[in-house]
């Protein structure tokens, strides 16, 4: 179909554009940008009325679980895409951690099959770097490449033998691959909330911070003697922040992401036990939320991702030492981006980096073919565009999720304070894959 998005706000941070522009798609890409009115002849079979939008690359999501196969009760896998549409969300990586763990390359590619079928995501699957999470025999990781994993990792299970890591990271670090690990010291992250004066006052199991550091200068010490990448996945302290960037600055090919729970929250939100507050990694205390803020800033964190993780209701009606940790993501991830970005500060442009062009750098050349235009707005890329009104003030009521998992933090009801910033409209490779209509009184999304 050939689309005609006209007189929006184009903000494109991999090329610091940020200027009023039409944009003319046809084929699923984008053919022709301009300044309002000077499009050409261009005959659209429908034209997306942008006035009063910011027309920005779809986001990029490097940490978000669909629990499906295995999980269905608490996502299935069209809950989860629509819920990425519906948050701008146009490509997601998805952990390995199913059931079964995705250490075939026959479920890769099943995987990849039916997310294609929906058309309403792109999904990018990691493999597991070890059999079944086991951290005791790797995975075929060519073979796992080949069906469309575009890194490896063990979710949220540490690999308790250094001898095992190190020889995936020196066969990865042979093939260019990427480890995605998130630092956790087996015996000290039991816990269920983070060590302080909170998880003392309420009697929670803690897990220090050394949990975090100690696997980190691990980490670090084996990237140090293999080169391999590694992707540190979901940093929740100042220490660790200090690591990574310690570990930037010497030279080593170490990237680094946070959620968008520990960016806003600290171990004081968990107020009398709320089990939406039950997360992985844990929050942290106010001091690290603030480092972990101003590394997000200053590029010494990479990505923010939207950690979502949806559970079911019976998961999380229990005591908060007892409930399943998680909560939904993906449709917050532009207004919480915005949020911190407006905290800090800094330019649009900038703040929306963070959500685009800056986690496909991360992907690099695992992207394949997409990777030249994914993240970005260009002539003859891709056109996977997200379109939302900056300025739309609307509460989380969970009921309205598209996602099955409808517990978050960041609820009217959890929090009672509203978002600023709401998708209108999202496009994945030329198609209209999810739209919201204006709020009365409000700019039009689609004529």
């Amino acid at each position: 179909m050939k689309i005609l998005v006209r007189g929006g706000r184009l903000v494109d941070p991999a090329g610091g554009r940020d200027e009023r522009c039409d944009i003319a798609i046809a084929s699923g890409r984008i053919v022709h940008i301009a300044h309002g009115g000077q499009i050409g002849a261009f005959d659209a079979e429908r034209t997306i009325d942008a006035h009063g939008l910011v027309v920005m690359p779809g986001l990029v999501d490097l940490a978000a679980r669909l629990r499906e196969p295995g999980q269905e009760h608490e996502g299935m896998l069209e809950s989860e895409l629509d819920a990425a549409a519906a948050g701008g969300v146009t490509s997601l990586v998805c952990p390995p951690d199913t059931d079964p763990v995705l250490d075939e390359p026959g479920l890769v590619e099943m995987l990849k099959f039916r997310a294609r079928k929906l058309s309403r995501c792109r999904v990018f699957p990691l493999g597991a770097l070890t059999r079944r999470l086991e951290g005791g025999v790797l995975t075929e990781m060519v073979e796992l490449t080949k069906a469309g994993c575009v890194g490896f990792g063990q979710a949220d299970r540490p690999v308790r033998d250094t001898m095992v890591l190190l020889r995936a990271l020196q066969y990865a670090s042979t093939f260019g691959y990427t480890v995605w690990l998130r630092p956790l010291d087996a015996w000290l992250g039991n816990g269920v909330a983070a060590q302080g004066a909170v998880a003392t006052r309420l009697g929670l199991a803690g897990v220090p911070v050394a949990a975090e550091t100690i696997a980190l200068h691990g980490i670090v010490e084996l990237v140090r003697a293999t080169r391999a990448r590694v992707h540190v996945a979901r940093l929740s302290s100042a220490a660790g922040v200090a690591l990574v960037r310690a570990a930037k600055a010497e030279g080593l090919p170490i990237t680094a992401d946070v959620s968008i729970n520990s960016l806003h929250l600290s171990d004081a939100d968990i107020g009398y036990f709320d089990a939406d507050l039950r997360l992985v990694p844990p929050l942290r205390q106010p001091a690290d939320r603030d480092a972990l803020r101003a590394a997000l800033a200053d590029g010494s964190i990479d990505a923010l991702v939207s950690d979502h993780d949806p559970v079911a209701e019976d998961a999380k009606s229990l005591p908060f030492g007892e409930a399943e940790p998680g909560a939904t993501g993906l449709e917050l991830l532009l207004a919480l981006a915005l949020r911190w970005g407006r905290d800090q500060g800094l330019p649009l442009v900038r703040s929306l980096a963070r959500v685009t062009c800056d986690p496909v750098r991360v992907l690099g050349d695992a992207l394949g073919p997409l990777g030249g235009s994914a993240g970005r707005i260009v002539e003859g890329g891709v056109a996977d565009l997200c379109l939302f009104d900056p300025d739309e003030v609307w509460t989380v009521t969970p009921a309205e999720l598209r996602s099955q998992g409808k517990h978050t933090p960041f609820s009217y009801a959890t929090s009672g304070v509203p978002l600023t910033g709401r998708v209108r409209a999202t496009l994945v490779a030329g198609t209209v894959a999810f739209e919201r209509a204006a709020p009365q009184g409000a700019t039009p999304a689609a004529a």
